[in-house]
């Protein structure tokens, strides 16, 4: 693996550099393209300057997020301490752009949102739920970019096994805080806010 001290001591560094710049101006002229065209009803995100589109959820990918969003929304309603973002709201970050299955702001940051806005900042909290499509880039690149933007708690929930792992930011890097497979998860950025596993993957 080539490292930035390599790097620094190629001796064709200048051509290295160029071929950086127009590799990232290519890939924000694709990202520009992307905003100008993305659709309001299809889930859609840039990543490593990729246009990715997702496939319609399976019940039981719907059925986790309703649950959790069922009882996280009045929570944070009721207690005002920010906002709650859902499936098709942008977070943009320095280089991709994602749409988190479920987000949220605390007030000092939400307090600035506009009514037009398209496009948000990095989230305090993120919930990812797995698929088969999506798990490599769960715990890969959107694991990393998170850590890296200050997003300080991230849950990736895996229905088909019926658990929840909790990641808490550790300097710029996710640690796995606890597996949960039963028993009551608490967040520790939403304060008071906790779930008994098992109302996640079941209907009533």
């Amino acid at each position: 693996m080539t490292t930035i001290d390599d790097f620094l001591k190629a001796p064709n560094l200048r051509e290295l550099l160029d071929e950086l710049e127009n590799a990232w101006q290519e890939e924000q002229r694709r990202r520009h393209q992307f905003w100008a065209e993305v659709d309001e009803g299809k889930k859609a995100e840039f990543i490593l300057g990729e246009i990715i589109y997702h496939s319609p959820v399976y019940g039981r990918h719907w059925m986790a997020s309703t649950n959790i969003l069922g009882y996280l929304i009045p929570y944070v309603r009721e207690s005002r301490l920010g906002k709650v973002g859902v499936e098709k709201v942008m977070v943009r970050l320095t280089r991709n752009d994602y749409e988190p299955d479920i987000c949220f702001w605390k007030k000092e940051k939400s307090a600035q949102f506009q009514q037009k806005q398209s496009a948000f900042p990095p989230p305090d909290f993120v919930v990812e739920i797995l698929s088969d499509s999506t798990k490599e880039r769960d715990y890969g690149i959107k694991m990393t970019d998170y850590a890296l933007h200050g997003v300080q708690e991230y849950w990736i929930v895996d229905v088909e096994h019926e658990t929840v792992e909790q990641y808490l930011l550790d300097g710029n890097a996710f640690q796995l805080a606890q597996k949960l497979k039963d028993g009551v998860l608490e967040s520790e950025v939403i304060s008071g806010f906790r779930m008994r596993i098992k109302e996640i993957f079941t209907e009533s």
